[in-house]
């Protein structure tokens, strides 16, 4: 199999399809849901084509918390089957087709004078039953440690920027954790470019039909033809601009860019609850680079959709007001360092809340009249059941010679056993987001000096990887070396010092 995306492969595909290869399936969105999709169908034997109008993972796919939930929220509310789907999910993330890309992340739920002990008893249950979520969807104990108790010294122990002040302890418990949403969907590209896929990111898909799109190639202005016997619309909070009769209500997701040491270099994250919003908290996520995130709001955006979201002020301000409650230390605006902002594709449904906090997870595929399959909604957790469903849809619709999804147990490239990956000749840091692949990104550096160090001072990306990045990863310029393959676009005086290095590697990547 082959899994590197190039510059090259790209070239080769489009005027392969372009030309008037007709494929099985095309898919129009490559975060994680389309890039899964495509991985789907390509599994089962079929011929795909997936394309983007900008990179993998362009969109609210590398704007997530980097979390793979476990659904515990979802219980709180009363929604227990998309609370096990979650459970599900994880599961098959972190020990079967991802185990290198996803780890456990302990948590501390802090127990302030703000947590009456009635409240405190409450959370407790909450903690026990996202337990049994786990233990039903048949994740070991060894890969999620169960909940507990801590003191108080045993929680400022892992979360050090705590205020002392009136903490009776906290309680303790486990999620998994991404090591770069981002490279989760280059994982799913590459894996299904190794089952035959075309994948195309800098194609833009003007209009669609149940058979095939018009589409430009985003490089050139080059307009043809796509021609496929079903079509798969994975365009996220894009999907409403492409078929009609489908309506989302975006819902922006703020998180700030920290550094680990503004909070005392926090060894787990920390779960801090929204006041007037039971049930509700915002996030404290140490990323293992240096850096915290801080997230996340959940606010509705009306208007046109921007290619990338911005931050607001008033979203910073909140969060630095619920952070702050809870510091020993305040933070300051200055020490914001950086911030994103995601949204939300939630489907409006008749007779759903004003409120975007309040709408339904639940993903939805839908086919129009002639023939286009929608999927929309859903979270990261769960987009391989939402790929499934919508190839189910797309198989069935068209009549296609093809068998059920085999996802749930196809490892994507990368994935070994955890014990094996463990005895990995290479960094860890690299294991976690290259897995078996790591040596090899390693021996780039080895062979070039040059490549060895670190680009930016204090940040661990190394040249190697910009390099990888463009030889197997599908990178075609700055953005999608700093913004994307890598976190350093984040900060903004860490993008503007490793520039150089990313033209470099651009420059250098052909063998």
């Amino acid at each position: 199999m082959d899994f590197s995306l190039t510059a090259a492969r790209r070239a080769a595909d489009l005027d392969l399809l372009a030309g008037g290869t007709t494929v099985d399936v095309l898919v129009v969105g490559l975060g994680a849901t389309g890039a899964g999709a495509a991985l789907d169908a390509a599994a089962r034997g079929l011929s795909v084509a997936a394309i983007d109008a900008h990179d993998l993972a362009f969109g609210t796919s590398r704007w997530s918390s980097k979390l793979i939930h476990g659904g515990l929220r979802y219980l709180a509310s009363g929604q227990v089957g998309i609370a096990r789907e979650s459970a599900v999910e994880r599961g098959i993330l972190m020990e079967r087709t991802a185990p290198h890309l996803v780890r456990a992340l302990p948590f501390v739920l802090p127990l302030t004078p703000r947590t009456s002990r009635r409240a405190g008893a409450l959370l407790r249950a909450g903690l026990g039953g996202g337990d049994l979520l786990r233990v039903s969807a048949g994740t070991a104990h060894r890969t999620l440690p169960g909940p507990r108790r801590l003191s108080a010294a045993g929680a400022l122990r892992l979360s050090p920027g705590l205020r002392a002040d009136g903490l009776r302890g906290g309680l303790l418990s486990w999620d998994g954790q991404l090591s770069d949403d981002a490279r989760l969907v280059i994982a799913l590209a590459r894996t299904a470019a190794g089952y035959g896929a075309r994948i195309l990111t800098r194609v833009r898909a003007l209009s669609l039909t149940g058979s095939g799109a018009t589409a430009q190639d985003e490089l050139t202005g080059e307009r043809f033809d796509l021609r496929a016997r079903t079509v798969i619309n994975a365009a996220g909070v894009w999907a409403g601009g492409l078929v009609d009769g489908v309506t989302l209500r975006p819902s922006r997701g703020t998180h700030l860019v920290l550094r680990a040491a503004a909070l005392g270099d926090p060894l787990a994250g920390t779960h801090l609850p929204i006041p007037g919003e039971p049930g509700r908290f915002a996030l404290v996520l140490p990323q293992g680079d240096g850096r915290v995130y801080v997230g996340l709001t959940d606010e509705p955006v009306d208007g046109p959709i921007p290619d990338v979201p911005e931050a607001p002020e008033s979203d910073i301000g909140f969060l630095l007001d619920v952070l702050n409650a809870a510091l020993e230390t305040p933070v300051r605006r200055s020490d914001v360092i950086g911030a994103f902002a995601g949204l939300r594709p939630l489907l409006d449904r008749p007779g759903g809340s004003d409120r975007t906090a309040d709408l339904s997870r639940r993903h939805a595929v839908l086919t129009s009249a002639d023939g286009v399959v929608t999927v929309v909604g859903g979270k990261l957790t769960t987009y391989r059941r939402m790929a499934q469903d919508a190839v189910d849809a797309a198989v069935t619709a068209r009549n296609l010679p093809a068998g059920p999804g085999r996802t749930a147990r196809l490892p994507l490239v990368g994935t070994a056993p955890r014990r094996a990956l463990a005895w990995i000749d290479a960094p860890p840091r690299l294991v976690r987001r290259y897995g078996v692949e790591a040596p090899a990104v390693r021996a780039l550096g080895a062979a070039d000096p040059a490549l060895r160090e670190p680009i930016v001072p204090g940040h661990p990306v190394t040249g190697a990887e910009l390099v990888w990045a463009v030889r197997h990863e599908g990178a075609l310029d700055e953005s999608d070396l700093l913004d994307r393959r890598t976190r350093l676009g984040l900060v903004r005086t860490d993008r503007e010092a490793a520039l150089d290095a990313a033209r470099a590697a651009l420059a250098r990547a052909i063998p």
